[in-house]
């Protein structure tokens, strides 16, 4: 794949400015944007030095420490969106993630993909990412929708609600893949010079992962926040 220069990816700032230009306008918020585009520059570049420690290393309790890490830091982004930040309120989040990407990484793992060993850390923490992630943004559209419908409607109605609102994005990825858009990591093998149809199968993983660790994992939320 071809290695992109340093210099080139000062062109990506000029729609990033234009993002914060009306983000400032519309919203009076001027920090939010320039702060989540330095921490994730620096993020990447940190993560960048760490995957090549982790891929070298095969020792499973490290494996098991990026996880929880993923998880932990997964949850507290979520919280910051939502009203109640009750200790309580964050362990219904942990648990949801936990469970709803941990599912999906483990038939991908054990089943899909059949690794062996079990922990190969060049497929483990890059899926990982991807799950507990997916799980992450999931749940902060339905948990962020709840508070709003709760507040109007009973559960039965306030959980409709919420929860095809935080299906909504994954639904319209499935019906818009191959037709509208192909995901990054089809487009990133491709780009790599793996034969389209193999990019295929492991992106119809992705799909199902995606899918599927969004929807237990909101699931599980939807269920556990009733009682609280």
């Amino acid at each position: 794949m071809q290695l992109i220069p340093i210099e080139n990816l000062l062109y990506m700032i000029f729609p990033l400015f234009l993002v914060w230009y009306f983000y400032y306008k519309w919203i009076g918020n001027s920090y939010e944007i320039i702060y989540a585009t330095i921490r994730m520059v620096v993020q990447l570049l940190v993560i960048g030095y760490v995957l090549i420690y982790l891929f070298n290393n095969n020792s499973w309790y490290i494996g098991i420490l990026v996880l929880f890490i993923m998880i932990l830091m997964s949850s507290f982004i979520v919280l910051r969106n939502i009203e109640n930040k009750s200790k309580k309120t964050f362990f219904i989040i942990f648990i949801s993630i936990t469970i709803g990407g941990s599912i999906n990484l483990y038939l991908v793992i054990k089943f899909v993909l059949e690794l062996t060993p079990f922990y190969e850390p060049r497929y483990v923490i890059p899926l990982a990412g991807m799950l507990y992630s997916n799980c992450m943004n999931a749940i902060s559209i339905v948990a962020e929708r709840f508070e709003q419908e709760i507040m109007k409607n009973n559960y039965e109605e306030a959980k409709k609600i919420s929860f095809k609102a935080s299906m909504i994005p994954k639904v319209n990825t499935f019906l818009a893949v191959g037709l509208v858009s192909l995901p990054g990591l089809m487009t990133g093998q491709i780009l790599s010079g793996v034969d389209p149809l193999i990019a295929v199968r492991y992106q119809i993983v992705v799909m199902a992962m995606i899918m599927g660790s969004a929807g237990i994992s909101v699931v599980l939320y939807l269920k556990f926040i009733k009682s609280n």
